[in-house]
């Protein structure tokens, strides 16, 4: 597909950006995931932010470009695998005795690796987040909802 089309999404310069920020807004958004036990974020954020890099691509390429690269379908199995992932560490813990009981080990205090089960479940709660965001986003793309004058 031709990226630089008059016809489809924003103009070259957006476009270009987009290229550019996308993959660092993505990153930024694993990173809030991932290190959200030790400091200010967590699966919701991260997956909010993750959710925002898909988003701009669709903004800035058009719509056919975005369900190009992320089908319907692939979406919506993301979300569903992130909301049974979580649903898995919650009732691994229940194993133990209690309903999310932490099952892993605690590492050294202040390290990515320090929480137990909570890094997995940052992890699945962005899953779902992500793609939840992003599907009733790409809902309301292909609704084209306009209201009558």
């Amino acid at each position: 597909m031709n990226y630089n089309s008059p016809h489809k999404g924003m103009t070259l310069i957006v476009k270009t950006i987009t290229r550019i920020t996308v993959g660092l807004i993505l990153l930024y958004g694993i990173y809030i995931t991932l290190h959200g036990h030790v400091s200010p974020g967590g699966g919701f954020a991260g997956g909010v932010i993750i959710a925002l890099s898909f988003i701009h691509l669709m903004l800035a390429f058009g719509k056919e470009e975005a369900l190009r690269r992320l089908p319907k379908p692939l979406v919506s199995l993301f979300e569903s695998l992130g909301a049974i992932l979580f649903f898995t560490i919650a009732i691994l813990g229940f194993v133990g005795g209690y309903f999310f009981l932490d099952w892993l080990n605690k590492g050294e205090p202040f390290k990515l690796f320090s929480a137990g089960s909570i890094l997995l479940s940052n992890i699945a709660i962005a899953i779902k987040v992500s793609f939840g965001l992003f599907g009733i986003f790409l809902v309301l793309v292909l609704l084209k909802f306009t209201p009558k004058k």
